[in-house]
């Protein structure tokens, strides 16, 4: 087993690495959100990279390719001795149509549908308990679109209020070990903490994506753990990137028709060769200077860090252990005013 730096998921009884597993990408194709074709095989191989590298989280979803990432997740956890199984973290309350796989899963946080939900990540992961259950997206009883558009088969939201009472009684039942929520902001964690504790919170967080800042800051003052999502923003900040790559891409990868790979390419590409000194100087790569900006956030526990290969491991696992300077923070800083890129403020 690796070594890397460990801390306490909030007020949990977990010690997480900085660095956690992200099982998006593993999902494979065929569904809305997908990042194109990805092996299974390869998909193991790379869970059990990251767990040798001392990885001891795992960060799923039961949305990600529509069931496929948990089950994959077992597959890995099956081949792995009981002492070195990481901690499994999954999420609720996007629900897709079985008939349309292309279609944009629903936010819907009802009882009922939390419940046949959790049953069916708890068969699909082989295992007893959630270790961190999350609410995916606030309910809105529509579909999960980034395009502004309405949907017209929308159903009545189930108030947070509600849904959040659902996820305590899962704690109280033995069903979770703790609760979280995901993509809510700081009004939504207030209503749900007067109901029951949050135990953790994940918002997306990257040097491009920094509006979250006062969610961790929240999580800080309650003792909430804070993982957050997306820090080399879907690859583009692994310094691999070019407009060459992103024309490239399948055209069932999302990836392909958002604004950070499409009209904000240009700035995105421009701060990721500012930081090539500042990784240079560390001996480090570029991934291993963001996820390492990300981890010196005040509220940020761990980071979920995505990979589909096992050499991908490799090319960040090192950013737990890097402390950034003044001289490092100001650089960046820099970089992100000259560059334009990104939005939110721009240093811890």
């Amino acid at each position: 087993m690796g070594d890397i730096p460990t801390t306490r998921l909030g007020s949990t009884d977990m010690d997480i690495s900085r660095i956690g597993f992200g099982a998006w990408a593993i999902g494979g194709t065929d569904w809305s959100f997908s990042w194109g074709p990805q092996d299974d095989a390869d998909s193991v191989a790379t869970i059990h990279r990251a767990v040798e590298a001392g990885v001891n989280w795992i960060d799923t979803a039961a949305v990600y390719g529509l069931g496929h990432s948990e089950e994959v997740v077992a597959k890995a956890l099956a081949g792995l001795p009981e002492a070195d199984r990481p901690y499994v973290f999954t999420k609720a309350g996007l629900v897709w149509n079985a008939n349309d796989r292309a279609s944009a899963p629903k936010r819907i946080m009802a009882a009922a549908s939390v419940r046949r939900e959790l049953e069916d990540s708890l068969r699909r992961l082989r295992v007893e308990r959630i270790d961190l259950y999350q609410v995916h997206w606030p309910d809105t009883g529509a579909a999960l679109e980034f395009s502004g558009q309405a949907d017209p088969d929308a159903v009545p939201p189930t108030p947070l209020e509600e849904y959040w009472q659902t996820m305590a009684d899962l704690v109280e039942e033995g069903k979770v070990r703790a609760i979280g929520l995901s993509n809510h902001d700081v009004p939504q964690l207030e209503i749900a903490e007067s109901i029951a504790h949050v135990d953790a919170i994940q918002p997306q967080f990257s040097l491009l994506k920094r509006a979250s800042a006062g969610e961790l800051s929240w999580a800080a003052v309650h003792h909430t753990g804070g993982i957050v999502y997306q820090p080399l923003h879907s690859g583009l900040l692994t310094g691999a990137f070019s407009a060459e790559r992103v024309a490239a891409l399948p055209n069932d990868d999302w990836r392909k028709r958002f604004p950070e790979f499409t009209a904000e390419l240009a700035a995105n590409l421009a701060l990721v060769e500012a930081l090539r000194p500042i990784a240079a100087a560390h001996g480090t790569s570029v991934a291993s200077i963001a996820i390492a900006w990300v981890l010196a956030w005040p509220g940020v526990n761990g980071a979920i860090v995505g990979a589909r290969r096992p050499e991908q491991i490799d090319s960040w696992i090192d950013a737990a252990a890097i402390e950034l300077t003044a001289v490092d923070l100001a650089g960046i800083d820099s970089a992100l005013r000259a560059t334009g890129a990104g939005e939110g403020p721009t240093r811890p």
